[in-house]
C-alpha cells in the first residue's frame, strides 16, 4: 500500500476536487491538468501503487466503473474516449479517461490544458453521474 498521496487527500476530503462519481470503493474526478478538457481520473479508494498489486476482484470492479464513466462521457461529450493507465507520477493506481479530439497529442503528457473560469464547473455538471 502507498503513502499519503494527493489522491488519498482527495478521498479523505483534505483537498478539494471536482468529483463526477463516487461509490464506496472508487472516486472519479476531473483532472486539473487535462490532456483534453473533460479529462477524468478514476481512482480506487484502496491505495495500491501498481495495478499488479491489486486483487483481481478489485481491479474488475474498477474496470466496471471505468466502463460506466466512459459510456457517459461518450454520450455527453459526443466523442470517443481514450483510456490510459499511467501511474508513474503518483504512486496510487488511477485510470485516465479523456475525449479524443483532433488537437490531442497523447504522446506529449506535458502539453496539458487549463480550464477557463467556470469551464471546469460546466464539465463537472455535464459529466457528473448521480
Amino acid at each position: 500500500m502507498t503513502t499519503d498521496t494527493i489522491f488519498r487527500k482527495i478521498i479523505k476530503r483534505e483537498i478539494p476536487a471536482s468529483i463526477i462519481y463516487e461509490d464506496d470503493k472508487t472516486i472519479a474526478i476531473l483532472d486539473i491538468n487535462p490532456f483534453e478538457k473533460g479529462h477524468v481520473l478514476v481512482i480506487p479508494k484502496n491505495p495500491y501503487e501498481k495495478v499488479a498489486n491489486m486483487p483481481e476482484n478489485e481491479y474488475l470492479e474498477l474496470q466496471k466503473v471505468v466502463l460506466k464513466i466512459t459510456k457517459n462521457m461518450k454520450k455527453v461529450l459526443n466523442a470517443n474516449i481514450a483510456s490510459l493507465v499511467y501511474g508513474e507520477e503518483i504512486a496510487h493506481v488511477h485510470i485516465h479517461l479523456f475525449p479524443i479530439t483532433p488537437n490531442l497529442n497523447i504522446f506529449n503528457f506535458k502539453n496539458t490544458q487549463k480550464y477557463l473560469p467556470n469551464e471546469a464547473e460546466n464539465y463537472l455538471n455535464k459529466l457528473k453521474i448521480k
